[in-house]
């Protein structure tokens, strides 16, 4: 009988063995919160607007999952007021990823739900997703926002978000946490091409004059500049992005690099 319950035992433990051998790794996951500009957007009926957060599973491994909670309209403030960030944060696994990317709506002085002063409040909101990230082992990374395409009558493309980018960077510093500067990155694409092409890139579709977002082609574009900049930044990520086997890596990758030469120099 004993000799039954060892070999039974030790069956059991070969077993266990082997599955443990062939467990798949686990990749981290990729969460993004931030505003329009990221989000998703709705294809239906022919919708050209897309967000770079939309456009970056298209560039990245598939073996990453890429899972967006970017919303239009939304602030640093706002995105936490409204319950957005609690259910993220359940969620998140040590080493899994969170791209905060906001700016854009925190600048509204008018509307008390969205302000958050880049002196005081905004850096504050960074910070507290930096620390409750990493308290559930998570890595934060901060991304400046993109660049509007706003020019004066000299056609001098104008910075419309000041203090919001040194903020992010002097955040960044602070918690050492790595950022990605989407502000330069898109600055040089606006400027890579003559000011009339630059609407290329936003939805200047039909009767629609928007120069702050992405049509389908423009998403591509920062999402390609996001991921050559990630891959450059974060080592880990590297491997994962950008796929340059993708449709989308072909169809943006010529011009990126233009770019990229413009942005370097």
């Amino acid at each position: 009988m004993r000799t039954i319950v060892k070999y039974l035992l030790s069956i059991t433990a070969f077993c266990g063995l082997l599955v443990s051998f062939e467990k798949k790794p686990e990749f981290p996951v990729i969460y993004m919160i931030g505003d329009s500009t990221m989000a998703d957007k709705s294809t239906r009926d022919h919708n050209q607007e897309r967000g770079w957060g939309q456009m970056l599973p298209c560039l990245t491994d598939s073996r990453i999952k890429i899972s967006n909670h970017a919303v239009n309209g939304r602030s640093s403030k706002s995105f936490r007021n409204e319950g957005r960030w609690e259910p993220i944060i359940e969620a998140l696994r040590p080493g899994d990823y969170v791209f905060i990317q906001f700016g854009h709506n925190d600048e509204k002085s008018e509307r008390e739900d969205l302000y958050a002063d880049s002196r005081t409040d905004y850096r504050d909101n960074l910070k507290r997703y930096i620390a409750e990230t990493r308290e559930r082992g998570g890595i934060p990374i901060l991304f400046t926002s993109i660049a509007r395409r706003h020019f004066n009558d000299n056609g001098e493309l104008i910075d419309t978000h000041g203090d919001y980018i040194t903020a992010v960077f002097e955040v960044g510093r602070e918690t050492g946490t790595p950022v990605i500067d989407m502000n330069s990155s898109t600055t040089a694409m606006i400027l890579a091409v003559p000011q009339e092409d630059s609407k290329k890139f936003f939805m200047w579709v039909g009767s629609k004059e928007d120069n702050t977002h992405l049509n389908v082609y423009g998403g591509k574009v920062v999402a390609k500049l996001a991921a050559d900049e990630i891959a450059r930044t974060i080592p880990e990520l590297a491997p994962f992005m950008p796929d340059i086997h993708s449709e989308c890596y072909k169809e943006v990758d010529w011009f990126t690099e233009t770019v990229w030469n413009k942005f370097k120099n």
